[in-house]
């Protein structure tokens, strides 16, 4: 890949029989070795067919970077009014219940679309546009507290993944471009994102149980001291997760980088970068490549789940944006909470 050649003002690329027209396409988007907004297209491009089969056919959420990583940011719910009429959309709701219409990763024409906007990585929904009542990914984001170093989350992820062999769950774990990494399971589409987050929270609990020195599920910051946070609410319904193969607004372009279980004690995610992750991948080949053959089974999960409930546990904390949950704690840090008076 060349990085940082002076192009025209704008150029248009077939991609998958489609017109995608890049404007600005060499202004630089990554500082540290230039690349472009046209570098960015080609790595989406050589990375399409693992980026699709993890995001195709999802409703995605668009961060745009109009100035790049070392820029100003926004979200941006809604298409805008000049997509070309070949984009897929369709209506998706945000936890307050605000309805918009979002781009479908359909194939890479629609992803080079979105990254001519400035769109650097993509956040998808945990369903298929086609069957959104199904959530059909559970998402365990380990999540590095204050004091907590990579090597605690590399030992995180194995505890994880040793719990969902038992369970009889197949795993796969990617890089998040940053500090963590996140581990993914691809469901049968037989439940809603209630009863996936659910399941993730009772697989917190559980790990939480075994090893309390390492592990938390606790969701205020003030009760995690220094153990890795096993974040159940990323799988809160209608909850995007920054998706894989994409590349994060860092000045050095990683990558959130699907690997081998095998390699998580060797990986170094800030190697992981769009000048790297491709020739990887043509080395060494998808990690996820079976992640669509057998989805799995969230009947052993909800099973623990059933248990706390009937031992009396009551459904963990929500994030502010959501309304107030049935059987939810009072949604306020223990140091915060009023006291109850003597009677």
């Amino acid at each position: 890949m060349v990085y940082g050649c002076r192009v025209a003002e704008s150029i248009t690329l077939q991609l998958d029989g489609r017109p995608v027209t890049v404007s600005n396409p060499d202004k630089v988007f990554f500082t540290r070795r230039g690349e472009t907004k046209l570098d960015l297209i080609h790595y989406y491009v050589a990375v399409a067919e693992p980026l699709l089969r993890t995001m195709g056919g999802r409703p995605t959420l668009m961060q745009r970077f109009p100035d790049g990583a070392s820029g100003k940011s926004f979200f941006q719910k809604r298409v805008p009014a000049s997509a070309p009429d070949w984009l897929e959309t369709t209506i998706v709701s945000t936890p307050n219940g605000t309805t918009s219409n979002a781009m479908v990763a359909s194939d890479i024409a629609h992803i080079a679309w979105a990254a001519n906007l400035g769109c650097l990585g993509f956040h998808p929904w945990p369903y298929l546009a086609a069957n959104p009542e199904a959530t059909d990914e559970l998402r365990i984001d380990l999540d590095p507290s204050p004091g907590v170093d990579f090597d605690d989350i590399r030992a995180a992820a194995r505890r994880v993944k040793s719990l969902l062999d038992e369970l009889g769950i197949a795993a796969y774990v990617k890089t998040t471009g940053s500090r963590g990494l996140h581990i993914y399971v691809r469901l049968q589409p037989r439940w809603d994102g209630y009863q996936v987050r659910a399941a993730a929270v009772a697989l917190a609990r559980e790990l939480e149980r075994r090893f309390p020195a390492e592990l938390t599920a606790a969701w205020w910051k003030e009760e995690r001291g220094t153990r890795v946070f096993i974040d159940f609410n990323q799988n809160a319904p209608h909850k995007t997760v920054f998706g894989a193969w994409s590349v994060r607004a860092r000045v050095g372009a990683q990558v959130s980088t699907p690997v081998f279980w095998e390699e998580v004690d060797d990986v170094s995610p800030d190697e992981l970068t769009m000048a790297t992750v491709p020739d990887r991948l043509e080395k060494d080949g998808d990690p996820w490549a079976a992640i669509n053959d057998k989805p799995q089974d969230l009947t052993p999960l909800l099973a623990m789940s059933a248990s706390d409930m009937a031992a009396g546990l009551m459904d963990a904390p929500w994030p502010p944006v959501y309304p107030k949950q049935p059987n939810e704690p009072p949604r306020v840090a223990p140091s915060r909470a009023k006291k109850i008076p003597d009677e």
